[in-house]
């Protein structure tokens, strides 16, 4: 059996994109101004990874939305991201990134600049948390 993984949330809700900035930040009206990733010192951190990928990708003259989604398909063929567009800019954009091939140092260097382990915040607050499956260790 061949088991297929859909990666969602690959622009880590508008970190990647650039629709949340520092001066930008996500409202409480919007759900991601709910969620501990987008609050406070986490979301400065957060958005200091995001810069830190944005400069790997201006480098090789790409988005930091076609590098986050050429890295998840650099994961393997049986993961496929799950990519939101509302503009058809958006989606060319986001289709750019399967041209976009990455070396093993690009991936190395991504990996560096963006560690899993620094992410700041959980995903979800804390009583959505305990009830995903996925999340548990």
């Amino acid at each position: 059996m061949l088991l297929k993984l859909t990666a969602y949330g690959v622009l880590s809700r508008g970190l990647l994109s650039g629709s949340v900035t520092p001066t930008r930040p996500a409202q409480r009206s919007d759900l991601r101004g709910h969620l501990p990733r987008f609050s406070g010192e986490n979301l400065t951190r957060n958005l200091a990874l995001a810069n830190s990928l944005r400069s790997i990708a201006t480098e090789k003259g790409v988005t930091a939305s076609q590098l986050a989604i050429a890295w998840v398909l650099s994961r393997g063929q049986d993961i496929f991201p799950l990519i939101g567009a509302r503009r058809r800019a958006q989606l060319a954009e986001a289709l750019g990134a399967t041209a976009l091939s990455l070396s093993s140092a690009d991936l190395e260097r991504i990996e560096a600049a963006v560690p899993t382990s620094a992410v700041a915040g959980d995903r979800y607050p804390a009583a959505h948390m305990a009830h995903l499956e996925s999340e548990r260790q």
